[in-house]
């Protein structure tokens, strides 16, 4: 069986990770350039015969973020989330007081779990990972009459092949993690993170099934064929030409426009919808702006948001070509990284599934992560088939 695949992040903390193609709402004309360098250079790790400076991981869906580890400060064994690395009052727990106190509910259940098994694979620095099932989590489920051991983590349901060794060891486990993120520094405020965690180190213990995010792909299911190739180095060039087009407007972008922008693109995602284009966000920034002046109660407020409207609206109007442009240049980049996704997919050694009300419905991993030699990296998602789930679909377990 192929190893499982993970993603990683790569902050001064592991917080927040934006699409590929979003580059250039974040970073204007550098941030398109690195998002095709990017998509070439997964190419490239994607064709057997050229060699790479960017690495692929797959993003697991876990919830709730776990870091733990040793405490550099005082040498003691301690769990918790991202808060602990909070500059006023961080949330780190050594005992089941410190959970009952920083926490509440099911995540403070998974923190005294992941309080009383972690120690036993003796980490020695700060790990971070994603909590993937404990033992009352476990489920099963038949896929084409075969029987399945299952966990739903977050948004995806994860469907393991009963008989085989990763099957035993999870429901062995008290406690599946994905480790992800690796910890540094003499303070754990000031702690910096860091990509692929090297857990070969870790003690095997059969109370918890662990994993790092390396991307590995045995049977060579990955590698691009010569007219796939061909296909992606069209679709890469297709943006670039869309990128010198655009190249004139997109680091002029009104004040205030670029973040519309994202909530428009995010919009229409969560409604089914893949084709985010300027007349349809003249629609939006129209139907917002009039939302919000007729919850106005005085004539002197909505007479100043009025005037906000129209001035966006003429702007929107009077830059429209370079706008276009722009939402050109975003579906361009995403028809490439689609590509890629699909090649990438085709490696899936674990079963993933969507809960609906008809049932369960397979999908795909929720996507992957290109990281390339400087530490940058830039998520590659569906965001159609996973991002509206995620949107939609209740989950598992709460923040607490």
């Amino acid at each position: 069986m192929q190893s499982f695949k993970q993603f990683i992040l790569n902050e001064s903390k592991n917080t927040h990770m934006e699409h590929l193609e979003d580059e250039i709402w974040n970073e204007g004309s550098a941030g398109a350039d690195n998002a095709i360098d990017f998509l070439k250079g997964v190419a490239d790790m994607l064709t057997s015969s050229v060699s790479s400076s960017h690495n692929v991981t797959v993003k697991w869906d876990g919830a709730p973020a776990i870091i733990a580890g040793i405490n550099p400060e005082n040498n003691k064994f301690f769990v918790g989330t991202k808060s602990v690395f909070n500059k006023g009052t961080p949330k780190i727990n050594y005992t089941s007081k410190d959970v009952d106190k920083n926490h509440s509910g099911d995540l403070a259940t998974k923190l005294k779990i992941a309080l009383g098994e972690l120690p036993k694979i003796g980490i020695k620095g700060v790990l971070q990972g994603d909590f993937m099932f404990d033992s009352s989590s476990l489920g099963s489920m038949k896929i084409d009459g075969k029987s399945h051991t299952t966990f739903t983590p977050n948004t995806i349901t994860y469907a393991v092949e009963d008989g085989g060794p990763d099957a035993r060891e999870i429901k062995g486990a008290k406690m599946g993690i994905v480790f992800h993120t690796e910890y540094k520094g003499k303070i754990l405020a000031d702690m910096k993170a860091s990509f692929r965690p090297n857990i070969k180190k870790l003690n095997k213990n059969k109370a918890v099934w662990f994993r790092d995010a390396d991307f590995k792909d045995e049977s060579g299911a990955s590698t691009l064929t010569t007219s796939e190739k061909k296909s992606v180095d069209k679709a890469i060039d297709n943006a670039s030409n869309k990128l010198d087009k655009a190249s004139g407007f997109i680091d002029n972008l009104q004040k205030g426009i670029t973040p519309k922008i994202k909530t428009y693109i995010n919009s229409t995602i969560k409604n089914g919808l893949s084709n985010a284009n300027y007349k349809g966000f003249v629609s939006y920034i129209t139907d917002q702006f009039d939302t919000a002046i007729n919850k106005l109660k005085t004539d002197r407020g909505k007479e100043k948001k009025s005037k906000s409207r129209d001035d966006t609206l003429e702007y929107l109007k009077t830059n429209k070509s370079g706008l276009t442009s722009l939402f050109d240049l975003h579906k361009a980049l995403s028809k490439a990284k689609m590509l890629l996704i699909r090649k990438l997919e085709k490696i899936s050694s674990i079963g993933t599934f969507v809960r609906t009300d008809d049932g369960f419905k397979a999908t795909a991993p929720e996507g992957f992560v290109a990281v390339d030699n400087t530490g940058k990296a830039l998520k590659l998602v569906d965001r159609l088939e996973f991002s509206r789930s995620n949107f939609t679909v209740a989950k598992n377990w709460v923040k607490g």
